[in-house]
């Protein structure tokens, strides 16, 4: 059975960590580890870290440092990871029970080495489990087949969803950046010669605003995208645009859901 080595960043998050360690601890794939960072949390995260730590050997937390924030903490857990596969999912998101299983497996059948699934969105308030999570009717679909090419227009990688192979890519780290270093990561392996596989099936669950909503920091991301476009990838003003009108478009056509 591969390790998948689960990559989970925290700062702050007592609110939502412990349905996010369940859903991962009740994957009905159980060969994994579950690399948390605590990115300097001044509130009862690294408690709770340690108590799931106490309960399950496969809970391996530790302390960043310093603050240097979710870029950096995933990096910090990756460099730890020993699985054949390593996925990422937030503090405040979840997993459906199948979703290692059933992309392990979707993983193996193809030569993709990056997949990732649909999902489901859910309300910043909801207070269940991801085992007794009801499907609700918004989901954000994964497209099929995603190359270099479609991603530079669109980001159709959800990052609670994604997973890549480690023993054909080695250990990828996360670009230096302030934000959308997944973004980046995901670009730097497509840019390297290989696509992505989506699995269409909703596997699991981000914690969202309401339908309809577009936040502030959903706009923010703006100049970040645009700085990853130009000083990242390299593009020139027209295919950044081009790239950025893209994401804007995405960030519109998911609040609705």
């Amino acid at each position: 059975m591969p390790l998948v080595s689960v990559v989970m960043p925290v700062y702050n998050s007592a609110a939502t960590l412990g349905a996010s360690i369940r859903s991962v601890l009740t994957q009905t794939h159980t060969d994994l580890e579950l690399l948390v960072t605590d990115d300097q949390s001044s509130d009862d995260s690294m408690d709770l870290l340690q108590e799931f730590a106490r309960q399950d050997e496969r809970v391996l937390p530790r302390s960043a440092p310093e603050r240097g924030g979710a870029g950096r903490a995933r990096n910090l857990a990756i460099e730890r990871a020993k699985g054949d596969y390593v996925a990422f999912l937030d503090s405040d998101d979840m997993w459906l029970p199948e979703k290692t299983e059933r992309q392990v497996a979707f993983a193996a059948s193809g030569t993709a080495p990056l997949t990732f699934t649909s999902y489901y969105k859910m309300d910043a308030d909801y207070a269940g489990e991801s085992t007794d999570f009801t499907p609700n009717g918004r989901v954000v679909p994964a497209r099929e087949h995603v190359d270099y090419r479609a991603m530079l227009v669109r980001d159709y990688i959800g990052a609670l969803t994604a997973m890549y192979d480690r023993t054909a890519l080695g250990t990828r780290l996360m670009p230096e950046m302030l934000k959308r270093q997944d973004y980046a990561l995901w670009l730097s392996i497509m840019r390297d010669g290989h696509d992505a596989r989506g699995l269409t099936e909703p596997l699991a669950v981000y914690r969202a605003h309401q339908a309809g909503s577009l936040s502030s920091n959903k706009l923010s991301l703006v100049q970040y995208n645009w700085a990853l476009y130009r000083k990242h990838e390299h593009l020139s003003v027209p295919r950044s645009t081009r790239a950025l009108a893209g994401a804007v478009w995405q960030s519109l056509r998911n609040s609705r859901i």
